[in-house]
């Protein structure tokens, strides 16, 4: 009777995928084919556990505290504790983000909050440990903070794909991790323009004094878990999280469900005296220019 009903679907409601624009089969609210969504696998292993980043040859080892680090994260200390992805900006997750972020599909939101949710598998370690300092009566919430919209963006979208994917990201956590979703407590207070094509200086300026918090008292001595679609420089980020520890926040983590990488990876290993910077498909910075973009400054 199934098999009968979705042929009589596709026949009366034609429809095709939106990823690989073969023919839907199935009844969904979502776009999208099984096989699609099935190929959106986690990256690599082989990431800085601290930004996220692709690790070469020359930095792969752990560290004696069990995390890897990039040259980046070995040379500065970031606003945010670590930033954690789902998978590379690749492909069928980059057009399953863009059909909620600018088609307006928000049945995609529970599909990338699931992906979201998984990527916090590495933080519950760091969760833990967070409610093991405070005594037993008092064990605050972590609050989830989705990156927000300038209001006239959000008015002309309709809604935050931020807070609609951390949202659906909850409902896969444990209820004992105690996440409480505080989607007004950072605000963007005026608009900025794209970040495409712009240089990480650029990038920067065009964020200095965009995020505020808008109640401070709230954030004093609390943990956060930062929410964003997708984790591209680092820019959006860093601002965020520097504003928030300004504030008084205790420690800040981010997860985004994707993350744009290096294609230095693709090639062969790189030795010590090689700079991954040199391998990227963005502009070659300088590392004055990493270092900054790193920390905020």
């Amino acid at each position: 009777m199934t098999r009968l009903a979705e042929n009589l679907f596709s026949v009366l409601f034609p429809s095709d995928c939106r990823i690989c624009g073969e023919p839907l089969l199935n009844i969904s609210r979502l776009p999208v084919c099984l096989p699609c969504l099935e190929n959106i696998q986690p990256g690599s292993p082989k990431l800085c556990s601290i930004c996220g980043e692709r690790v070469f040859s020359v930095y792969a080892e752990l560290d004696d505290d069990g995390l890897r680090r990039c040259r980046v994260c070995r040379s500065v200390d970031r606003p945010f504790s670590r930033a954690v992805a789902y998978a590379s900006y690749d492909s069928g997750l980059r057009e399953l983000i863009h059909l909620l972020k600018y088609n307006g599909v928000r049945p995609a939101a529970k599909v990338l909050g699931r992906m979201l949710a998984e990527s916090l598998n590495p933080l519950e370690p760091e969760f833990e440990l967070a409610r093991m300092k405070q005594l037993p009566f008092e064990r605050p919430a972590v609050l989830v903070i989705p990156v927000p919209l300038y209001k006239s963006k959000r008015r002309q979208r309709g809604f935050n794909q931020a807070e609609l994917i951390a949202r659906a990201a909850l409902k896969f956590r444990p209820a004992s991790e105690n996440l409480q979703l505080v989607p007004d407590l950072l605000l963007r207070t005026r608009d900025t323009p794209s970040q495409i094509g712009l240089t990480s200086h650029q990038r920067r300026v065009s964020l200095r004094g965009a995020f505020a918090v808008a109640r401070a008292a709230e954030v004093t001595g609390r943990e956060i878990l930062l929410v964003d679609d997708v984790y591209t420089t680092g820019a959006t980020a860093t601002e965020c999280a520097r504003v928030l520890r300004r504030a008084g926040a205790a420690q800040v983590w981010v997860a985004t469900v994707a993350r744009t990488q290096k294609l230095a990876s693709n090639h062969a290993d790189f030795g010590p005296d090689t700079s991954p910077e040199l391998a990227s498909n963005e502009p070659t910075d300088t590392d004055a220019e990493i270092l900054a973009r790193a920390t905020g400054t």
